[in-house]
This record gives structure tokens, sequence and C-alpha cells, in this order.
């Protein structure tokens, strides 16, 4: 594995980091502070061809590989994790699963709009009785006149309320359990299809979460993503690539709190001297830098992985996992670092925290990210038999 990148990748990371600190940051204080969804950056970055990265350049894409997907996610998730949640899904898990088990009807009409975010697309899995268990969904489909019948509740849908494509999952026979699980491509406007947004997170509080109810609604054969019995698969496959995501943001997170501890320790004097002279503010961002470092490396080795065509998932948890939760510790730190101050919005650390905290439940948490590295090193499964 090569450590170094490649002038693509090193001209990549530049732009992002310019757009980063000249477009995201400015907006992430005040969006948090109204739950504004920042759709104009979004267009931004699909104007520059970043909101389908990683697809080839026959569907409005870049041909990102893997590493060069981190890096953007880790650029945009220094600014701001809401940019950051609201393109992981739209490419992680709207994109990607149509890339990879699409129709080239499908893919034709809604890749290369997604790629440019003319569209935004959601992930319609979890349900109110039905999170880290997604085998359990209630949600049906019932075919009827030469199409499906779609009724059922998800719940904590990012990109829910904005999305104009859904990508839904029901249950078309109880019986079969997960074999029985179907994904459906669902269009905003669809008779019988609305949502509900959620307000008042504690984090991600410019990324859009809401509902999405299914009333009776009637989706044609050719909505169908793969085959009826193959939608668990594909939710599995999709979490992999979203998991993938959050990790690499949250080392952006990492990046983020360690600059802004690191500029503020300069400029704060106590005792006549600034406190990063200090030997146990030093220790503080000494160990944010090394669990930063860790997780950016554990994220390059899913990367590097995926790019050959590997098996990554255990790899892809472990990254999740540590990089989820040194974004916690890093934010903690920063926050002591920067006294009262790190304790208002007048800093962004406060904001690094909340935004964090989320990144250990969402696409996985952390203890179903132990259970998955536990099974494939012990052989045991705990998980039952689902």
């Amino acid at each position: 594995m090569d450590l170094e990148l490649t002038p693509e990748q090193q001209m990549i990371k530049k732009t992002l980091h310019e757009f980063t600190d000249e477009v995201i940051i400015p907006q992430a204080r005040e969006n948090d502070r109204q739950e504004r969804f920042p759709k104009d950056i979004i267009n931004q970055l699909g104007e520059m061809g970043f909101s389908g990265a990683p697809l080839p350049q026959e569907y409005g894409g870049m041909g990102l590989d893997y590493i060069g997907e981190a890096i953007l996610f880790e650029e945009i998730g220094r600014g701001d994790s809401s940019v950051r949640t609201c393109l992981s899904v739209q490419i992680s898990l709207v994109e990607l699963p149509i890339l990879r088990w699409g129709t080239k009807e499908q893919k034709k009409k809604h890749l290369p709009r997604l790629a440019k975010a003319e569209i935004l697309g959601c992930f319609g899995l979890t349900e109110p009785g039905a999170g880290s268990d997604p085998a359990s969904i209630l949600t049906s489909a019932q075919p009827k006149d030469g199409g499906w019948i779609l009724n059922g509740t998800k719940t904590w849908i990012s990109n829910g309320g904005v999305a104009d494509l859904a990508l839904i999952f029901a249950q078309t026979d109880l019986q079969k359990k997960h074999r029985g699980i179907a994904a459906f491509l669902v269009e905003k406007g669809t008779k019988g299809f609305s949502t509900q947004d959620i307000k008042g997170k504690l984090g991600l509080r410019a990324s859009n979460t809401a509902e999405l109810i299914l009333e009776n609604v009637w989706i044609p054969e050719e909505n169908l993503l793969g085959k009826v019995g193959e939608g668990f698969n594909i939710a599995l496959g999709s979490l992999d690539n979203g998991r993938y995501g959050v990790a690499a943001g949250c080392v952006g997170i990492g990046q983020a709190c360690i600059e802004a501890s690191v500029k503020y320790a300069k400029e704060r004097h106590q005792f006549g001297k600034p406190i990063g002279s200090f030997q146990l503010v030093q220790e503080m961002i000494v160990d944010m830098v090394v669990e930063t470092e860790a997780a950016r490396l554990l994220v390059w080795r899913a990367g590097h992985l995926k790019n050959q065509g590997r098996p990554s998932t255990v790899e892809t948890s472990i990254a999740k996992l540590f990089a989820s939760e040194a974004a916690i510790r890093a934010a903690n730190a920063a926050i002591q670092i920067h006294g009262g101050y790190g304790y208002s919005d007048e800093y962004p650390v406060e904001r690094y925290l909340r935004d964090a905290r989320v990144a250990t439940i969402y696409e996985g948490t952390s203890q179903i990210q132990k259970l998955i590295i536990g099974r494939h090193y012990t052989g045991l499964d705990a998980f039952g038999g689902g």
C-alpha cells in the first residue's frame, strides 16, 4: 500500500481544502444555529463534480477511487459534518447501490442527475421498530397491477425531507424474514409518499432528517432495484459504503479539533505565557494528533482493500468504530483546551462534539461494529439467526 497521494488526489485535497475554508466554514455556525439545510453548498459541490465523484465518467462522475473518496469526506467533514452527511448519503447510500444493482435504464435515468446534485437522494431503511436489526423491517411491498404497493414508515432518514429520490427497503413476505426484503426506488411526488422533518437534534443540525411515510404508494415494476430477496444484501452493502464515509468524515472532525486547539493554545495566554506551552495542554493535543493519524490510516487501509476489490467489511467496521470514538475524544479535549469559550458556539469545538456523537450511532452503532469484528475473529455469531 502506497501512502503517498497521487497528483490527482493531491489536487482534489487542495481544491476541497480551499473550498471548505472559503465556503463551508464561514456558513457552518449560522446553518447550525438556524437548522438550515445548506442547499447552496451542495449545489456548488455538484457543479464542481464532487456530488458524484466516485461514479464513472459515463454517468457524470469523476471516477475517484476509494482513497480519493476518503479525502473528499475528510476535507468536507473538517468544515461541517452536516454537509458531509448529505454528501455521504448521496454517494454511499444512493449512487453506489444504484451503480452496483441498478438496471441500465435506472443508472441512465438517475445517476447523472444525482452526480450533479440536480436531485438529492435518501436511504430508507430504519424504522421506528427496526434500527440495528434491519431484517425486522415491517414496511410492506405487495404486488399489484404490474407494480408494487408500499406501506410503512421510515424514521431518522438523512436527506429524507429534501430528497427527490428515496431508496426504500420493504418486506415482500414476512415468512421469509430477511430473504423477503426488496429495494425500491421511489420518486418525490409519488401519490401517497410524504415526509415529516425531525427537528431539535443534538448535532448535525444543518442536515435534513425526516420520517418517510408510505400510504398505498404504487410504483411500477421497473422501480425495483435488484431482485426480490436481494434487498437485505443491498442494504448491508450500502451500509458498508456508508460506514466508510462516516469514518473518513470523523477523521475530518479530528483534524478540525487539532487545528482549532493548536490555534487557540498559541493565542490564549495564562500565567504570562501561551497555554500551548503547558505540558498537559500539549498532551491533549498530542493525543488528538496520534488518534486522528491512526484513524486516517485505518480508513485508508479499508479504502486500499476496496480499490483492489477485496473483502473489507471488517476493516471498514474497525475504521468506523475507531474513527468515530476518536472524534468524540478529540472534540471533548478541544473543548477542555478552549475552557469556558469552548462551551459556547463562539468557537466551533462544541459543534464538533455534538456532530461527532451521532457517528457512534448511525450506519451501525459502535456496539454493532464490535459484534461484526468479534464475529470475524471468533467465528461466533452474536446476531442470532438473522
